[in-house]
C-alpha cells in the first residue's frame, strides 16, 4: 500500500495494530525515510474504521446510484466490457434555467466522476452520459472541467472527448481489480442480472410447465412446489387460470410452499 498508493500529498497513516504498526515503520525507515513521520499508531477503543465512517464511504462507493449536492445524481453501471456512468439533474428546474442548471449539474458531475473512478478503481473503456447540452461553449467547459478532476488521479487516462451522440468516451488505465469486483460477488438468485422475474411472470411458467408435461407423460395430478409469494399468486391472483387448466387437462393441480425457493425457482411434480 505504501508503495503503491502514497504520495506527497499524504498527511498521516494511522494503523490499529501495534504488530503492523512495528512493520511499517521498519519498512519506512530501510525505503522510505520521508514516511516515517507521517506513521500514527492507533491505540483507542474506539475501531478505526468507525471512527472516520470508513464502512459507509466503502459502502457508497458500491452504491449504483451517486447522489450530488445540487439534487442531481450519478448511475454507475460496471459490466465485463466497459463501465457506464449517466448524469441526472435530478428535478426540473424550468425552461429559463434550464440550460444553467443542466450545465452546473454536468460540472459538478466531473468532480464526483473523477473521484468514484479512483475509490472505486474503475479500469478499462468509460462512457460517460453527461445532460445534453445545446452549447459548445458549455460542452467544452465540461470537458475541460473533466481533464482538471482527473489530473490529481495518478492512474493514466485518456479523455476522448464528446461523440456524435453526444457521450463523453474515456479510458483509464486497469491497474487491479475494481472494489466491486474485490468486496463483492455474484448475487446467487439473480446470477449477476440484477433483477428478478416477476411472481406474475413465474406463475405463468408454472402454467405452461404443466401443460408441457402433461402432454408429454401420463399423470393423475400435479403438485407445484413454488416460492411463498408465487404459490400465493397461483391461489389467488391467478386462481381462474389455475381452474381453467384444470378444466382443459382434466387433472388436479395443487399448490405446495417450498420456503428455500427463490422467487423464480419452481418444480412441477407428476403424482
Amino acid at each position: 500500500i505504501l508503495r503503491d498508493f502514497v504520495g506527497s500529498d499524504l498527511e498521516r497513516v494511522r494503523v490499529d495494530s501495534k504488530l503492523t504498526y512495528q512493520a511499517l515503520h521498519a519498512f519506512t525507515e530501510e525505503f522510505v525515510p520521508t514516511m516515517t513521520p507521517k506513521l500514527e499508531y492507533y491505540p483507542g477503543e474506539r475501531p478505526v474504521f468507525d471512527l472516520f465512517d470508513v464502512e459507509n464511504e466503502i459502502q457508497r462507493a458500491l452504491d449504483r446510484k451517486v447522489p450530488l449536492k445540487s439534487g442531481g445524481y450519478l448511475i454507475i453501471d460496471q459490466t465485463e466490457a466497459m463501465t457506464t456512468i449517466d448524469v441526472n439533474t435530478g428535478a426540473f428546474v424550468g425552461h429559463r434555467n434550464l440550460e444553467e442548471t443542466i450545465f452546473n449539474t454536468n460540472i459538478e458531475a466531473t468532480q464526483a466522476i473523477a473521484r468514484q473512478l479512483r475509490l472505486r478503481n474503475l479500469g478499462g473503456i468509460i462512457i460517460i452520459d453527461f445532460i445534453d447540452m445545446q452549447s459548445e461553449e458549455h460542452q467544452k467547459r465540461v470537458l475541460h472541467s473533466l481533464e482538471v478532476a482527473l489530473a490529481r488521479d495518478k492512474t493514466k487516462t485518456n479523455i476522448h472527448g464528446f461523440s456524435a451522440l453526444g457521450l463523453v468516451e474515456m479510458t483509464r488505465k486497469r491497474t487491479r481489480e475494481s472494489l466491486e469486483h474485490v468486496l463483492c460477488t455474484e448475487c446467487p438468485v439473480c446470477d449477476g442480472r440484477g433483477t428478478l422475474k416477476t411472481v406474475e411472470t413465474v406463475c405463468f411458467e408454472i402454467l405452461r410447465e404443466i401443460v408441457r408435461v402433461n402432454r408429454a407423460y401420463a399423470a393423475d395430478k400435479f403438485t407445484v412446489y413454488a416460492s411463498p409469494a408465487v404459490k400465493d399468486a397461483l391461489i389467488n391472483d391467478e386462481y381462474h387460470s389455475m381452474a381453467e387448466l384444470e378444466v382443459f387437462i382434466g387433472k388436479q393441480i395443487s399448490v405446495v410452499i417450498e420456503p428455500q425457493y427463490t422467487q423464480e425457482q419452481f418444480d412441477v411434480v407428476m403424482m
